[in-house]
């Protein structure tokens, strides 16, 4: 289950960095609320699943998540260049993230 509710929290941080892209251009009070929202589930989610996880390999996984997702993300809504070698670092980070979960 804190698996589960690690990779979600991942998820919801990567919802907060699309919610940081949307106040750049939208200052109203509900791109403010989705930014609180995500980013306090996902460090909420990632508090809890550090109770059974330890805290290296939580982290690490987490921020591969977010840190992957948003430059995917970055490449298909917004237009981000997507050369090989930004691929190339993606698969590292992914392939890195699944092998810190097999080591665990």
């Amino acid at each position: 289950m804190a698996w589960l509710i690690l990779i979600t929290a991942g998820l919801f941080e990567v919802a907060g960095v699309l919610a940081i892209k949307r106040v750049t251009t939208h200052r109203n009070w509900q791109s403010y609320l989705m930014l609180a929202v995500s980013f306090g589930l996902s460090f909420s989610m990632l508090s809890y699943a550090m109770k059974s996880i330890s805290m290296g390999t939580a982290y690490a996984i987490w921020t591969g998540i977010g840190t992957a997702g948003s430059a995917v993300l970055g490449m298909t809504l917004f237009k981000e260049q997507k050369d090989w070698k930004r691929i190339l670092c993606i698969a590292v980070i992914i392939a890195s993230v699944i092998g810190l979960k097999l080591l665990a």
